[in-house]
C-alpha cells in the first residue's frame, strides 16, 4: 500500500533577486566571470561555481586571454560528454565589448559521434596544427593522453569543464593520474571547472599537495541566485512512500511546472528492475498518449485531469540510438530556446550536469542518491534563471522503511543520508556570514553579514582561512558523509561530543597536516556557520534573535559555550518525525538506537567530568536501563571505562607474571 504523510521541504530559500549576478559590464562579463578574469594570470586555476554562473564563457575570456596575451599557442577544453561540447562552441564576444571572438572549427569539435581512436588521431594532429582551439571529451583527452609525453602539452591551456568528474569513478582516477603527469613534466596552464562543491564525494580530485598548486576562485550559490532578475524562492523537500514508486509519483509530479524526473538506477532498491515499465507508467499519471513525433520523438500526452497537451521527452529507452540521438538533437536545438518546446523530461543517468534546459522548475528525483556531487548537479538543472520562473523545486521521493522485508537498516540509514544531504545544500545555498571573536567593550553594531560572538577563535594561519574561504561546504560533505556523523545527527550522541569529538577526529582525517590549534578554529568555524545557517533568525525591534535548542537567543548575547550545545545538523531527525507515520518512526528510532555510535576513548575522556558532574546532582550512577536517552549513554560510557580499566590492570598483572618468570 502506498501512503504519503505530506509534502515536506527541509529547505525554502528566499533571494532578493538584486540582478548583480547577471548583469555585465564593458567587456560583457557577469559578476563571476569578472572575479575568474581578475586571475587570469595564473597558471593553474580552479573555479568552483554553480551551474548557470557562466563557467563556460568565463574559461573563453581568459583562454583568448592566454592566448593573445600570455604567449600560449593552443587551448584544449575538455567536457565530460558530447552533449556538453555545445556550451563551448564558437561565440561572438566582441560585439559585447571583449578584445576578441571565440571560436571553433567544425573539424576540431571532436564531441561529435565518431570512434575514440579517430578522434585521438585528430587530437593529436591538432597538436601538430596552427589552429589555436579544440573541444573534446574526456575519454578522447584520456586516450591521447596515453600516446603523448607530457612535454607535447608545452605551451597549451588545458581546460576541464566538470573537474569533479577526474575522481568519480576508476577510469577518472586514471585522468587524474595522467593529468598530474603532464602537470610535472610540461608548462601546462590548467583551468579546471567545477559546479559542485564537493570534490569527488569520496576520493579527492587532487592531493592536499597538488591543490595548493592551484589558484581558486570561488562563486556561491547564494551570490549566483540572490543576483538572478526572474528567480525568487528554491524548495527541497522529501517525500516518502511505501510499496512502488510508480503507485506514488502521481502524488508529487506537478504537472504545471516544467519537470524533469529522474528515475532510479536498476541497481537500486527503488526500482522495479524494468526501466521501460516504469517510464510507462509515469505516462499513464500524466495523462493520455495523442501521439509520437517521429523526426524527435517527442510524445504528447493529454493531460488526464485538465486535457491540455503535455509535450514529454523519454531518454529512458535506449533500444533505438537514432531516436535518442533525435530527442537528444531537439532538446539541445529547440527545447532549451523555447519554453513551449517540452513540459517533462524522464530520464535515467541523463539530463544531469551540463544539460542546459532553463525554463525546468521541478527536478524530481526518485531514491537516495549517494552522491551529494550528483544532487547539486541535479539540482542546478532547475536553478537556472528564466522569464516567468519565480520558484525551483527539487523534490526527493524515498521508500520508507518496512518492518517485514530485511533491508530496515539500509533504509533507515538512506533516509538519515537524503536528510542531511538536504540540510548541507541548506549551508550551501544560506547567505554566508564572517565571523568574529567578541570581547569585553566590543559595541553591539556589526557590519552587514558579520556576527561576534564570545569565546570564538578566529583564523589565525593563512592554512585555516584558506580552508575557511573555498573548502568550507566541502568539508561539511565530508562530516555529513561519515556513517558514524550520520548516525550522531539523528540524535544518538549528545551535541556537544558530536561537536568536540566527532568533528575534530573528521577534521583531523581529512587535514592531518593541521595542528591541534587548527583544528580547533577549523572545528569551531564548522559548527558556529552551522549552527546559525540552520538556525531560525528573527528580527524584534532593532534586534536579531536565532531559535537554538528550542529557544530565542539574542544574536549579541551568544557565545561558543551556547552554540557547543546544540547539535549543528538535528534537524535531521525532526524533518523526518514530522514526515513520516508514527508507526514508520518507531522503525526508524529502534533501527537507530539498535546501530548507534559505539563508545570510543576520547568521546569517554570528554564525557567522563560531565558523569562525575551528573552522579554528584542525582546522588547515585547513571542506570543503562533509563528511558532518558543521556543517562543510558552516561552510563554506557561508564561500563566502557570500566571494561578499559580491567583490560589494563589485566595487562599490568601479566607484565608483572612475565617479570617474574625472568
Amino acid at each position: 500500500m502506498n501512503t504519503i504523510k505530506k509534502p515536506m521541504n527541509v529547505v525554502d530559500v528566499t533571494y532578493a533577486r538584486t540582478k548583480a549576478s547577471v548583469n555585465t559590464d564593458a567587456l560583457g562579463m557577469r559578476e563571476m566571470q569578472q572575479r575568474v578574469f581578475a586571475r587570469r594570470d595564473a597558471q593553474h586555476l580552479l573555479v568552483k561555481a554553480p551551474p548557470a554562473s557562466g563557467k563556460s564563457r568565463a574559461l573563453m575570456f581568459v583562454a583568448l586571454d592566454k592566448l593573445y596575451n600570455q604567449g600560449r599557442k593552443k587551448v584544449i577544453v575538455a567536457v565530460p560528454e558530447r552533449s556538453i561540447g555545445g556550451s563551448f562552441s564558437s561565440t561572438k564576444l566582441t560585439s559585447n565589448g571583449f578584445f576578441a571572438d571565440w571560436e571553433i572549427k567544425e573539424e576540431r569539435n571532436l564531441c561529435d559521434p565518431g570512434s575514440s581512436q579517430g578522434k585521438v588521431g585528430a587530437f593529436i594532429d591538432f597538436l601538430d596544427s596552427s589552429d589555436a582551439t579544440l573541444v573534446c571529451t574526456h575519454a578522447t583527452l584520456r586516450f591521447a593522453f596515453e600516446k603523448l609525453a607530457p612535454e607535447a602539452f608545452n605551451g597549451t591551456v588545458l581546460a576541464i569543464d566538470e573537474f569533479h568528474h577526474v575522481s568519480a569513478d576508476t577510469e577518472a582516477n586514471r585522468l587524474g593520474a595522467l593529468l598530474r603527469e603532464v602537470m610535472n613534466g610540461s608548462d601546462v596552464h590548467i583551468v579546471a571547472m567545477t559546479g559542485s562543491y564537493f570534490r569527488g564525494d569520496s576520493v579527492p580530485v587532487l592531493s592536499a599537495e597538488d591543490e595548493a598548486r592551484f589558484t581558486p576562485v570561488t562563486f556561491n550559490y547564494y551570490d549566483q541566485l540572490n543576483g538572478y532578475e526572474h528567480l525568487r524562492s528554491l524548495g527541497i523537500g522529501h517525500h516518502f512512500y511505501q510499496g512502488r514508486y510508480t503507485d506514488a509519483i502521481g502524488e508529487v509530479l506537478h504537472l504545471d511546472r516544467k519537470t524533469i524526473v529522474h528515475i532510479p538506477n536498476v541497481n537500486s532498491g527503488e526500482s522495479t528492475k524494468d526501466k521501460i515499465e516504469e517510464v510507462g507508467f509515469i505516462i499513464d499519471a500524466i495523462g493520455h498518449v495523442e501521439s509520437t513525433d517521429p523526426d524527435t520523438g517527442i510524445i504528447s500526452i493529454r493531460h488526464k485531469d485538465t486535457g491540455a497537451i503535455l509535450r514529454v521527452a523519454d531518454l529512458v529507452d535506449d533500444t533505438d540510438q537514432k531516436k535518442r540521438a533525435d530527442t537528444l538533437h531537439y532538446l539541445s536545438r529547440v527545447a532549451s530556446k523555447e519554453r513551449e518546446g517540452v513540459d517533462i523530461i524522464i530520464a535515467l543517468g541523463m539530463a544531469k550536469e551540463g544539460f542546459d534546459w532553463p525554463f525546468a522548475e521541478h527536478a524530481l528525483t526518485v531514491g537516495y542518491r549517494a552522491s551529494l556531487t550528483e544532487v547539486i548537479q541535479i539540482i542546478g538543472r532547475v536553478t537556472r534563471d528564466s522569464p516567468g520562473k519565480e520558484h525551483a523545486q527539487f523534490t526527493n521521493l524515498i521508500a520508507e522503511p518496512d518492518a517485514t522485508q530485511g533491508e530496515v537498516k539500509v533504509s533507515v540509514n538512506n533516509m538519515l543520508k537524503a536528510i542531511t544531504a538536504s540540510l548541507l545544500m541548506e549551508q550551501v545555498l544560506a547567505q554566508n556570514f564572517t565571523f568574529k571573536t567578541k570581547n569585553t567593550g566590543d559595541d553591539d553594531v556589526n557590519p552587514p553579514g558579520v556576527i561576534k560572538i564570545k569565546g570564538f577563535k578566529e583564523p589565525s594561519s593563512e592554512r585555516v582561512k584558506q580552508i575557511v574561504e573555498t573548502d568550507l561546504n566541502d568539508l561539511k560533505a565530508t562530516i555529513l558523509q561519515d556513517d558514524t556523523f550520520a548516525k550522531a545527527a539523528a540524535g544518538s550522541v549528545d551535541p556537544e561530543t558530536t561537536n568536540k569529538v566527532l568533528i575534530p577526529k573528521i577534521i583531523r582525517e581529512r587535514y592531518p597536516d593541521l595542528d591541534e590549534n587548527q583544528v580547533e578554529e577549523l572545528r569551531q568555524q564548522v559548527v558556529v556557520d552551522s549552527v546559525i545557517k540552520n538556525g531560525e533568525v528573527r528580527e524584534v525591534g532593532d534586534k536579531r534573535f536565532i531559535k537554538m535548542s528550542e529557544k530565542f537567543v539574542n544574536i549579541d548575547d551568544i557565545n561558543i559555550n551556547l552554540i557547543d550545545s546544540v547539535n549543528p545538523f538535528q534537524r535531521a531527525f525532526e524533518v523526518i518525525s514530522k514526515s513520516v507515520t508514527p508507526s514508520v518512526l518507531r522503525i526508524i528510532q529502534d533501527t537507530i538506537t539498535a546501530t548507534r555510535v559505539e563508545v570510543t576513548e576520547e568521546e569517554a575522556l570528554a564525557l567522563f567530568p560531565k558523569i562525575q558532574n551528573w552522579a554528584k546532582v542525582a546522588g547515585r550512577r547513571p542506570n543503562v536501563r533509563s528511558e532518558d536517552s543521556t543517562e543510558k549513554r552516561y552510563a554506557e560510557v561508564l561500563l566502557f571505562l570500566q571494561r578499559k580499566k580491567q583490560e589494563h590492570q589485566a595487562a599490568q598483572r601479566a607484565m608483572e607474571m612475565v617479570g617474574e618468570d625472568t
